[in-house]
């Protein structure tokens, strides 16, 4: 694990909504990518949500974690809730100044928004990082 919670590094779980508007496919892509780029490991909110007992272990022994909403909808939000997972690291995107819609042609200077997002507020195992921040790092 990174010697501080805002280093990179690949202990960061990144759980995204991908839901079915640009906002949604806007975290998937950014999880993506962080992923591709060795900041974290994007996991599957689906096992999550279907309560399989290892995802659930996984999520809870996290060291980071960051779960993205697209939108005030909150379904990761409430995957994890039903789950019985703190809420760590939480984004959504909307409240970001990204608009939803049903574009699918994700813009590039958006994923590069989002992936910033996430860098900044990945938070440590049992804290909740405050908005636009990991927490740690002043």
């Amino acid at each position: 694990m990174a010697d501080s919670c805002c280093a990179s590094g690949s202990q960061v779980l990144l759980l995204a909504c991908s839901g079915a508007s640009n906002v949604g496919q806007l975290t998937n892509q950014a999880c993506v990518e962080l992923t591709q780029e060795g900041f974290g490991k994007m996991f599957c909110l689906a096992g999550v949500g279907g309560k399989l007992a290892g995802f659930i272990r996984s999520v809870k022994d996290a060291p980071e974690l960051v779960v993205l909403d697209g939108c005030e909808k909150g379904c990761a939000k409430a995957i994890m809730q039903e789950a019985g997972l703190p809420l760590r690291g939480y984004v959504v995107l909307t409240q970001q100044g990204i608009a939803k819609n049903k574009d699918f042609s994700l813009k590039r200077d958006e994923i590069e928004q989002v992936k910033n997002l996430v860098r900044r507020n990945k938070s440590p195992l049992g804290m909740a990082a405050p908005q636009g921040s990991c927490g740690c790092c002043g």
